[in-house]
């Protein structure tokens, strides 16, 4: 059975503008039916890595929050710590990020709240069925006991995933450090010599010091220390490291979506999935810059179906006239415009998703003014 998914266009007009249409779509996707009197609500988002500048808007995300307070829900805006080594690795620091990106209280009239405490340790252990990978995972606690969920994403590209998107944002998103570890774990860059310059930089983001050099200065990653976070190949300015995509992404998309699996089992009727289809980047907000974007802006889309709401992103995404002077460059025209970009089969995320039961790739499409 084909799932609803609902959107709304980038066009704004007089009278209709991006905050008229958040309202609309809250409300013609019915999210108020997630949210009962006095409920706990996690907005859950990524509010971007300082200097990256691809984050949604907060004033948009206050427009959600204004809704979810109107039925009744207590809202707070939350994620969890990073694994990586960055702006958001501690939640002292991922919080100074967030307030310098303009999600402070004063703002957005709404908590800010790191999920998995101050070094990312206040997690729960949820068991969960289907699992392939996984028995169980390790969510962050301030999401897990929360009593809605409503997960907030920014869609752009990814050099792991192909594309993120609402899987990524509850999957890699709310699990703890520890939990983004185990399913990165299989992902182990490599170094190819004759591009490295011995720079050091790789060596200063590595979270694990797996990264020494040899006699010749050139980099070498010790694997069996690495924990595969892809820092190091983020790092890299002159393209010397590179992840082993062909073999390991795969197993990393499954994991994704058993820890999206996890975060959301035991919310039934209890979660919503906005994907903001705007300023799409072809790297992730964990970076500290944003690319040109690949398409221009296309709109929002919501839906209770997490799976279809990534679905229908991507193939609005990839009917849109690509952008020659992003990353496309001469793929501009691609057909599939993830791919192009990352050569990364994304589809791996969505058919596993489908196959634990979290959503379906059948969707129906509506459009809201």
């Amino acid at each position: 059975m084909a799932s609803t998914v609902y959107f709304s266009s980038a066009r704004t007009s007089y009278g209709n503008n991006m905050h008229d249409k958040v309202i609309k779509l809250f409300r013609a996707a019915g999210v108020a039916d997630v949210v009962s009197p006095k409920d706990l609500v996690a907005v859950k988002l990524h509010w971007g890595e300082r200097g990256n500048l691809a984050y949604i808007p907060p004033p948009l995300i206050s427009s959600i929050l204004r809704e979810i307070e109107t039925a009744g829900g207590l809202p707070f805006v939350t994620d969890a710590n990073t694994l990586y080594a960055g702006s958001r690795r501690n939640a002292y620091d991922n919080l100074m990020t967030a307030y310098g990106n303009g999600f402070s209280p004063a703002v957005i009239g709404a908590p800010v709240i790191v999920a998995d405490g101050l070094f990312g340790d206040d997690y729960a252990v949820v068991p969960i069925k289907n699992g392939k990978h996984f028995k169980s995972c390790k969510i962050a606690s301030g999401i897990h006991r929360a009593n809605s969920l409503i997960s907030v994403a920014h869609f752009k590209g990814h050099e792991g995933t192909g594309f993120g998107g609402t899987l990524k944002n509850v999957g890699m998103g709310c699990a703890a450090p520890s939990g983004k570890q185990n399913q990165h774990s299989d992902v182990k860059p490599k170094v190819t010599l004759k591009k490295c310059t011995g720079c050091r930089s790789c060596a200063k983001k590595c979270p694990v010091n797996a990264i020494t050099f040899n006699e010749e200065k050139k980099a070498q990653i010790d694997r069996e220390i690495c924990i595969g976070c892809a820092d190091c190949t983020i790092a890299c300015r002159f393209e010397a490291i590179a992840v082993n995509w062909k073999s390991d992404l795969k197993l990393m998309q499954e994991k994704m979506a058993e820890y999206a699996l996890a975060a959301i089992q035991e919310k039934h009727g209890k979660c919503a999935f906005f994907n903001f289809i705007i300023n799409v980047t072809p790297d992730c907000d964990c970076c500290n810059f944003s690319d040109v974007p690949i398409v221009a802006d296309i709109g929002i889309v919501v839906s209770k179906d997490p799976v279809a709401v990534d679905q229908a992103s991507v193939d609005l995404v990839n009917k849109a006239p690509g952008i020659s002077s992003s990353k496309l460059g001469d793929k501009a025209g691609s057909a599939d415009k993830f791919r192009a970009i990352a050569s990364v089969d994304w589809r791996h995320q969505l058919d596993h998703a489908q196959n634990i039961g979290l959503g379906s790739r059948d969707y129906k499409l509506i459009e809201i003014e």
